[in-house]
């Protein structure tokens, strides 16, 4: 692993963090505030996902957190068959609860991380990824995960994926990355701004769209769809 990102949290950090925020991260108004248009970004996810794959039996829902991204799935397509991947054992108890509670199908939990777990492959209809993917870090890690859910969709199975990203040009980053800044001031103030710009520049290591978006029809997909961007957060899918 390169130097900087050596110097980033470690998976068990990452873990111990999202163990003291379920509360928290089980109401998507409060769980997702640093997050700029967060209930947008899972509405049309959903909506697109419903779209692509309308006779979805099977969701894979990666970083699963609290449920609410398989929540809002099943609120568009019910009764699916959910398997929830979370490094955190609090967070996948109280999503596998609420989950549970919202389908008729059944519901499957995976704790780890999702370079590790073991996936059946041509299974999953839908996968969701929300704000999950940041926390790889080296390109072949980037490659082995895309290839890795592409391999578990069904054909004409679809990833959606809603996650803080860079940009490529260092003057358009900076650009996004001051906008986002005076976001956070705007919802928290000045303390609140620098606390998650500093657990971002700890633990998260985002790609630029582009990056992803390249590398999901590298790995195989055969259509890619961007659905919406603002700042330093977007929301893009692919089809297999």
């Amino acid at each position: 692993m390169s130097t900087a990102y050596q110097q980033k949290s470690t998976v068990k950090e990452i873990e111990e963090r999202f163990n003291q925020d379920v509360e928290r991260f089980s109401n998507l108004e409060t769980g997702q505030l640093s997050t700029i248009d967060a209930p947008l970004c899972l509405e049309l996810m959903t909506e697109a996902a419903k779209s692509a794959s309308p006779q979805a039996e099977r969701l894979l829902d990666v970083g699963c957190g609290a449920g609410n991204f398989a929540l809002k799935m099943l609120s568009k397509v019910p009764g699916l068959d959910c398997t929830l991947v979370d490094l955190s054992n609090p967070m996948l108890r109280r999503a596998q609860e609420r989950v549970s509670g919202a389908t008729t199908g059944q519901v499957e939990t995976l704790q780890g991380d999702i370079r590790e777990v073991e996936l059946p492959e041509n299974h999953y209809d839908i996968i969701l990824a929300g704000a999950v993917l940041h926390h790889l870090r080296e390109e072949a890690e980037w490659e082995f995960v895309f290839r890795k859910l592409f391999k578990a969709l069904r054909a004409g199975g679809s990833l959606w994926i809603s996650d803080l990203v860079v940009h490529d040009n260092p003057g358009i980053n900076q650009l996004f990355w001051n906008r986002y800044a005076d976001y956070l001031t705007s919802v928290g103030g000045e303390e609140y701004k620098n606390h998650v710009l500093a657990y971002i520049d700890k633990e998260d290591s985002p790609r630029s769209v582009t990056f992803q978006l390249d590398l999901l029809r590298k790995v195989g997909f055969k259509q890619t769809e961007i659905l919406h961007k603002n700042a330093c957060f977007a929301a893009f899918g692919a089809i297999k």
